[in-house]
């Protein structure tokens, strides 16, 4: 009996360990699938975020580049403008010594003009001392009456020039006044054979009160009809 009880026991046991193992195998696997999907998600979520995060530093590095690509490029075209600056600059510069060195030259150029003129006037200063000076000894070296008569030639050659001058002076003054007169006599007398023409052309005789008015319309040796001649 006992031995019939032992067996049962020994064979519940037995069942129920086995099915007790069965359903913690049940158990075991469900965990076991639940952890994989678990894991799959949590993979699949780290791949999403790392994709994300190298867009994103893609993203950040494109950005990088484009303002260091600006930067720089502001960099050189200030750097550009400012050589350019310092050209221009430098043109100024050069064109403004080119214009002082030309000065400095046609100054140069001046002075050593008026230094040859200085040297020539000296020259000219130094002939006349020496021809004063000999001048003066042979006045040292003169009688009285040789000295006065050397004044009085000097005063006559003077005066002869002035002369001279003058009559040249009053010649001409009188061409002026004789060439004036001849033109306004002739004026008048074309004037008067004008107011007596007829339409078509004729030769009018005008006469003459005297021998002087025909002289002075004539001219001396015919030099108020040489004027005619050339204002008609």
């Amino acid at each position: 009996m006992w031995v019939l009880v032992v067996v049962a026991a020994a064979v519940c046991g037995a069942l129920g360990y086995y099915f007790g193992g069965e359903n913690r195998k049940r158990t075991a696997e469900a965990k076991i699938g639940s952890a994989e999907e678990e894991a799959k998600r949590i993979v699949n979520d780290a791949i999403k975020a790392a994709e994300q995060k190298r867009k994103e530093t893609i993203i950040e590095a494109k950005d990088e580049a484009f303002k260091l690509k600006a930067d720089a490029d502001k960099e050189i075209k200030d750097r550009r403008a400012e050589i350019s600056r310092q050209e221009r600059r430098m043109d100024q510069k050069e064109e403004a010594l080119d214009k002082r060195t030309a000065a400095m030259e046609r100054k140069e150029e001046d002075l050593k003009k008026r230094g040859e003129l200085v040297e020539a006037r000296l020259d000219e200063l130094e002939q006349l001392k020496l021809r004063q000076t000999e001048k003066l000894e042979t006045i040292a070296a003169m009688t009285q009456e040789d000295a006065r008569a050397v004044l009085l030639k000097n005063i006559d050659d003077e005066l002869t020039h002035e002369k001279a001058m003058k009559i040249s002076a009053y010649q001409a003054n009188m061409k002026d006044e004789c060439d004036a007169i001849a033109r306004e006599l002739v004026g008048q007398a074309i004037a008067r054979c004008a107011a007596d023409a007829t339409s078509e052309a004729t030769v009018s005789v005008v006469p003459l009160p005297s021998d002087e008015m025909k002289g002075r319309i004539i001219g001396r040796e015919g030099r108020n009809i040489r004027a005619l001649e050339t204002a008609t």
